[in-house]
């Protein structure tokens, strides 16, 4: 079913592995739309949730997702880490075993720092995003929410759109959504499109209108200029003007097009308040639901060996 002993990247599933995830995860949605929303399958375990970047979304949904289990969830941040004293990656991570952690949520500023940490210890290591490298929740959260508000991935033109070079949640999107099934377009400045994308079964554009055109599902993503170490756009003005998510321009998509943003969003920049506000078109604060039910199924199949789960051993 999950062969897996850890989550470091949806690179590593097969297409019926990300499906069997998003359908551990619509159990979830359930329970967090009810009144009660704790389960005990996790009482006992301890959740450690090392951050060494800094995090609103993805650690508060972490914590969330692990309380409601019942396990005993613990966040480490880097301002009070021993990083900041010079202690090694390597170090911190024999550290955090010797802590006898049954699940360790990581993320990390440098590509491959989680797989170098899984390496390390006896638990289960699930990535809540490395460097450039991969956000796999992130990936399975966003197919979740097409998935329930258009019935379907396979078939549909999903464009991707923004600062495709920097984006991690970009590399994730991409592998889940191609492995199933659905047509994936990027769309961006030149400055912001890899080197030979293509060969992850891409279509580029750096035209936006045309990129747009007929597009069921529209993914708006953050300039990451925390990322960016040279002139990659001229001004905030212009990437706007080119690039810019406006109502004017969303008409090109299909009339039922479903808009997502992965947060935090720079309105008027990349995405109109009008559109990411907009119910009927907008999914954002529905992304934010998925990806607590989807860090629940992920936490709870990661641990079920170590539960002893029937199926699992």
């Amino acid at each position: 079913m999950f062969p897996h002993r850890h989550l470091l990247g949806i690179g590593e599933l097969q297409p019926h592995e990300i499906a069997f995830l998003l359908d551990e995860a619509e159990q979830w949605v359930a329970v967090n739309r009810a009144a009660t929303k704790h389960d005990d399958r996790l009482a006992g375990l301890t959740q450690i949730n090392a951050f060494f970047e800094n995090s609103t979304r993805t650690l508060l949904s972490f914590e969330i997702a692990g309380k409601r289990l019942g396990a005993d969830t613990v966040n480490m941040h880097v301002a009070q880490s021993s990083t900041k004293k010079g202690e090694t990656l390597i170090d911190t991570a024999k550290t955090l075993n010797a802590m006898r952690a049954d699940l360790i949520v990581i993320r990390h500023q440098s590509s491959g720092a989680v797989q170098l940490i899984a390496d390390k210890v006896d638990c289960p290591v699930l990535n809540a995003g490395d460097g450039r490298h991969e956000h796999p929740t992130q990936g399975l959260l966003d197919a979740l929410t097409i998935r329930r508000r258009k019935g379907r991935i396979a078939g549909l033109v999903v464009a991707i759109c923004g600062d495709i070079l920097h984006s991690r949640v970009a590399r994730s999107n991409i592998l889940a959504l191609t492995a199933l099934a659905a047509e994936v377009r990027l769309i961006g400045p030149p400055t912001l499109l890899p080197t030979a994308i293509e060969r992850m079964g891409v279509t580029c554009f750096t035209d936006m209108d045309a990129g747009l055109d007929g597009a069921d599902v529209v993914m708006m993503l953050r300039l990451q200029n925390e990322r960016m170490d040279g002139g990659f756009i001229p001004s905030a003005r212009e990437y706007r003007h080119f690039w810019g998510l406006t109502e004017q321009r969303l008409a090109r998509a299909a009339p039922d097009v479903l808009v997502m943003h992965p947060g935090p969003m720079n309105r008027g920049i990349e995405i109109d308040s009008a559109i990411a506000d907009d119910p009927a078109v907008s999914a954002v604060t529905e992304q934010v639901e998925m990806g607590v039910a989807v860090r629940m199924a992920c936490l709870d199949v990661l641990t079920r060996r170590r539960r002893g789960v029937e199926g699992w051993a």
